[in-house]
């Protein structure tokens, strides 16, 4: 299974739509990760791949999405993204967590171990 692309449209529908709901109620059936992106951003390009991998790796058990900052610029304002590349985690229960910045493959996987996979 490859990342799949978020649009504001499909974030509403698959994720959350904020433009009727106040509270926060993730509407998915797994956990989920979403990176924030730009193709000029060089850390987003070195985390691109780690994602595309573990997209397959979770197969059936995280769902990961991409968003690109220059074309959804109406989510990157909602989330207030500063930082790129920043990975939103997003349990099927609770808050998500916004991490900024890049991390290697290992600190993805203890993330999805830890505070995805064990309130799943």
């Amino acid at each position: 299974m490859a990342t799949i692309n978020l649009t504001v449209d499909k974030f509403k529908s698959d994720i959350f739509d904020y433009t009727t709901e106040k509270e926060w109620k993730y509407k998915g059936e797994r956990p989920a990760i979403i990176d924030f992106y730009a193709d000029w951003c060089g850390p987003c390009k070195m985390v691109s791949p780690i994602m595309e991998e573990l997209s397959t790796e979770y197969a059936g058990k995280v769902d990961i999405y991409k968003v690109d900052t220059e074309v959804e610029q109406e989510l990157s304002a909602m989330f207030g993204i500063r930082n790129i590349p920043s990975i939103l985690f997003i349990p099927s229960e609770g808050q998500p967590m916004m991490q900024p910045g890049a991390m290697p493959k290992q600190g993805f996987k203890e993330v999805i171990e830890k505070e995805l996979l064990q309130t799943a």
